[in-house]
């Protein structure tokens, strides 16, 4: 068990250590292509935070662990927001502004539901992770486009820092592709360390799968979502921290899923559709009312959602 624990932990750090390392690599060799902050934050800086989760999404499934490549993604993104957008909100009431309630959160909304259509048949196939790629793919182009046209000159300045932040502190291609190459490895002996823990820790307590995916890996994950939106919250950001969450989650079904189904077919746990999916679906179509409320949501709301992650927890125990 002491083993087991071992690998999980040593796992989740690397994760985390080759996510930081990859995404500055990435943002170095970005700027040198001359791609504009804007277009950097996007799409490298927005898929940052979860090369962790995709990384042992990725692992599972090429190791024929389906429950843990899928309960990984439906746990994070329902501790994304009960949990994350909760504490987020508990720190600083979040403003909601741009385009994340007449945009980004409805498609949020349609892909969550994408993703339990395409499970029900306890399936997520070849055809199935086109499919979500492809569509990724077409929301990022035109959020990009969308960007470069509404872009304020303030925004862009943030953006600009934010960017500037992520870069190495010397711009050189040999030093770039280094960290990005160390990245990669460390995201992979990190993935396989947390899954083969995972699996070990499963077995000795007599825990399944799909249990220790949605609580120990997707919480383990998804630790830099929540250094990252928990640092906007106190820099009074919190419509970045929102962002981030949204973003993530979108990331999480059609990039983690797709890649991960096309590594190796996902079978899917019956009960991941049968409650999971849905509780997923459930606390995404929550955040509309508390949006809704006043264009924010309180230190109240925020309670709210995090009380409705933890009776999530309770019943998974207990099931």
């Amino acid at each position: 068990m002491l083993l087991a624990h071992g690998l999980i932990g040593l796992g989740l750090v690397l994760l985390y250590l080759g996510g930081e390392i990859l995404l500055r690599g990435s943002v170095g060799l970005a700027m040198m292509l001359r791609l504009t902050p804007a277009v950097i934050g996007l799409t490298v800086v927005a898929a940052g935070t979860s090369l962790p989760e995709l990384a042992v999404s990725w692992i599972a499934a090429v190791q024929r662990q389906a429950d843990i490549a899928v309960a990984n993604v439906i746990g994070s993104n329902i501790f994304n927001i009960g949990f994350i957008v909760g504490m987020s909100a508990l720190v600083r009431p979040i403003t909601i502004s741009g385009n994340t309630i007449g945009l980004e959160y409805p498609v949020l909304v349609l892909i969550t539901l994408l993703c339990l259509v395409i499970a029900q048949d306890e399936t997520i196939n070849w055809l199935d992770a086109i499919l979500c790629l492809a569509v990724y793919l077409a929301f990022t182009a035109y959020m990009v486009k969308l960007v470069r046209q509404q872009v304020t000159a303030a925004e862009f300045e943030e953006l600009k820092e934010e960017v500037a932040g992520l870069m190495p502190r010397r711009l050189n291609l040999w030093i770039c592709l280094g960290l990005t190459g160390l990245g990669l490895i460390l995201l992979a002996v990190g993935a396989r360390a947390t899954v083969q823990g995972a699996v070990q820790l499963a077995q000795y307590l007599g825990w399944s799968e799909r249990f220790i995916g949605l609580t120990i890996v997707s919480m383990g994950t998804s630790l830099p979502e929540v250094a990252a939106s928990l640092v906007a919250s106190f820099r009074r950001r919190g419509d970045v921290a929102l962002a981030n969450i949204v973003g993530s989650n979108l990331f999480n079904i059609l990039v983690i899923l797709g890649v991960s189904a096309l590594a190796s077919p996902l079978k899917v746990h019956p009960q991941l559709t049968a409650s999971d999916c849905w509780w997923m679906l459930g606390i995404t179509l929550a955040l509309l009312p508390l949006m809704l409320t006043g264009l924010r949501i309180s230190r109240m709301e925020g309670g709210i959602l995090l009380a409705v992650y933890f009776v999530y927890l309770w019943l998974l125990v207990r099931s």
